[in-house]
């Protein structure tokens, strides 16, 4: 059981700024068709920031993000959030459901980082949140040209600092993944329901610039999982016409931090024209493709 939180009796203003952009995400998901479980739960959450006696800030400086799973409410996934939000006065998750998602400002925010590696970070890497560059980091999988070893090891020290993991002394660990079975269900789901035009449609800022409503978005849920899937909209897959094929799919167990993964029609080798998750193909068995 979580322990009781001392409530302000003045509300905050960064608190309440918090509080405020998790009720944007719940409104969001609501008008997007989501099944209202992680609404009420991002609800829930602001209910209990907004009330804090203490700032977001100051609980991740003095306690780092443990500091926050502690609280009612507040799970590993929104810990990350509200890290984020206090870094970078950003919310990756709901720039995403608006369409509004940048990662090169977001990484312009760090230290050390300006326009051009930014750029690298998002395009070549195909990067997109704090949280997904700390991983890339840790796990080795960063491989960028013009950041080598020394400044890697600045950016780990900057992203630890800012996401509130200074007073944290466990290693870097890898998260649950959800089975790929269940992952190619999403993706058969999501494919079926845009094709019959079933899904609500966002305008995304990146390479749109008649900022048209194209892109079709499903929440789905699963045992323990929610999932929110997209066509790809990163250069690549316009450059490819692959904006309908490939399937991004953010995934998350409750009271965890959020994943992702891309889901393609392989184009070559024993599962050509089978849907495949990339980084996952071992696990697949060969069947006919959904």
């Amino acid at each position: 059981m979580k322990p009781m939180t001392a409530m302000a009796t003045t509300p905050l203003p960064e608190n309440i700024g918090v509080a405020g952009k998790f009720r944007d995400f719940a409104d969001l998901l609501d008008s997007q068709g989501a099944d209202g479980f992680r609404a009420r739960a991002c609800r829930r959450a602001a209910e209990v920031v907004s009330r804090l006696e203490r700032p977001v800030s100051e609980i991740l400086a003095t306690e780092g993000r443990d500091g926050l799973v502690v609280l009612p409410a507040i799970g590993r996934g929104l810990a990350g959030a509200i890290s984020e939000i206090v870094a970078t006065g950003r919310w990756s998750q709901l720039e995403r459901l608006r369409g509004d998602m940048e990662p090169e400002a977001l990484f312009r925010s760090i230290p050390g980082i300006g326009p051009r590696y930014a750029h690298r970070l998002a395009e070549d890497g195909q990067l997109e949140t704090l949280e997904d560059l700390e991983n890339a980091l840790h796990s080795g999988a960063l491989h960028i040209k013009g950041i080598g070893h020394r400044r890697k090891e600045m950016l780990a020290a900057a992203l630890a600092e800012r996401l509130g993991r200074v007073r944290t002394t466990r290693a870097y660990q890898s998260h649950p993944l959800p089975p790929v079975s269940m992952l190619l269900e999403v993706d058969h789901m999501y494919r079926e329901k845009a094709a019959a035009g079933a899904l609500r449609k966002i305008a995304p800022k990146r390479f749109n610039p008649k900022g048209e409503a194209w892109l079709p978005v499903l929440h789905a849920r699963h045992d323990n999982w929610h999932f929110t899937a997209f066509f790809s909209n990163t250069r690549l897959a316009h450059e490819l016409a692959k904006t309908r094929d490939w399937v991004v799919i953010y995934f998350q167990a409750e009271g965890q931090p959020e994943g992702r993964c891309t889901v393609v029609t392989e184009t070559r080798g024993p599962m050509l024209g089978k849907r495949v998750v990339r980084g996952r193909e071992s696990e697949q068995q060969l069947k006919e493709p959904v």
